[in-house]
């Protein structure tokens, strides 16, 4: 056989091997972000706001960054979608002193077919829709649900059902060896029964609201503890284009809520959150809108109180280009340590933002 001949036999199976693709439909998709953020306060520097943090002394600190840009591609395929999402954001690998370089992080990986989701993707608890628009990547976090994890789905035109991954996140009675340090991590080995989330959604002209229950079985150090929360999110549609955006959330909902201001367990005992989210959003122009927006977190065990406001306004220089300017304000009026459960220091940082935003 030639190697003419057998160039074409090797180009004859590739293209048998690939005909099925042919029927199969690529997005590409994504966008391009770049930030400048100073921050002024004793609350530490974070790249956005979580609903963690902690309090230092004062300083002054000024960043740039391009690591929020995302990336991601759809295929549909028959009756199947898959979809796979990257970032880059804390994921750091290099230095600042000579590459800056970044690893992918990945954010979604799942696969739909008919009803059924399967794969990594928004916890059912999560309505996206009521996400603020905002420069700080998320928004208020700390008066949030905003978790992605594995999980089996099941939706309808009105209901989902949901088994999702669990995870104990917090702190255990302290044993003889750990009294020395103040607090003990809680031992994840012993997470064995899937999270369970059932949820309603309706919607119309008038926008959409959706009502969701979260049940879950904790069970460190062969404790079994019971955690029930409740979380109620709306996006409604107000004067022209204008929309207001509301997330309310209460019970035992730990790390589903406030990006690390909860834990589902304290010192042993479970953990009750009280969170809330409002933010309204309002066009000057075709082009131009701005959001008013504040999250706040409260805990009972823990006693944590962590809040964040802040305003902006962003305008389309083109259809795929927007640039935005937010300035806000990060709180932290803890009572308590998360560690030690003694009294801690207070503090606030207040932040101004700017960012140029191209969608591929």
């Amino acid at each position: 056989m030639t190697s003419t001949t057998k160039l074409a036999a090797v180009l004859c199976m590739l293209a048998i091997g690939a005909a099925p693709l042919s029927a199969s439909e690529f997005h590409f998709g994504g966008f391009i972000k770049a930030n400048a953020r100073h921050i002024d306060g004793n609350i530490a520097f974070q790249d956005s706001w979580t609903g963690g943090g902690s309090v230092t002394d004062p300083a002054k600190r000024s960043q740039f960054s391009a690591t929020e840009s995302r990336l991601n591609i759809g295929v549909t395929h028959g009756g199947v979608k898959g979809f796979i999402e990257v970032d880059f954001a804390g994921s750091s690998q290099g230095n600042a002193i000579i590459s800056n370089s970044y690893s992918p992080r990945l954010r979604h990986a799942f696969i739909k077919h008919q009803e059924v989701t399967v794969g990594q993707t928004w916890s059912t608890l999560v309505n996206t829709s009521t996400f603020a628009e905002t420069a700080d990547l998320g928004g208020p976090l700390v008066g949030q649900a905003m978790v992605r994890q594995a999980l089996v789905r099941y939706q309808s035109e009105h209901w989902q059902f949901a088994l999702e991954n669990p995870y104990t996140y917090g702190t255990q009675t302290l044993s003889d060896t750990a009294k020395t340090t103040g607090f003990e991590w809680i031992d994840t080995s012993n997470d064995y029964v899937p999270d369970a989330i059932l949820r309603f959604d309706q919607q119309g002209d008038w926008g959409n609201v959706s009502v969701a229950s979260l049940l879950r079985y904790l069970d460190p150090s062969s404790s079994a503890k019971l955690a029930v929360g409740v979380s109620v999110a709306a996006k409604l549609r107000t004067f022209g284009k204008d929309d207001l955006r509301i997330q309310l959330h209460y019970g035992n909902l730990g790390r589903y809520v406030g990006t690390d201001a909860a834990r589902d367990i304290v010192n042993g005992k479970v953990e009750t959150t009280t969170s809330a989210m409002f933010a309204y959003r309002h066009f000057w122009t075709e082009r131009t809108r701005s959001s008013l927006f504040y999250g706040r977190t409260v805990t009972e065990v823990e006693q944590t109180d962590r809040a964040h406001i802040g305003a902006n306004i962003f305008t389309n220089l083109t259809p795929a280009l927007a640039l935005g300017l937010e300035l806000g304000r990060y709180q932290i009026n803890d009572d308590l340590s998360a560690y030690t459960l003694q009294p801690v220091a207070q503090g606030a940082s207040n932040y101004a933002q700017l960012s140029l935003q191209f969608h591929l």
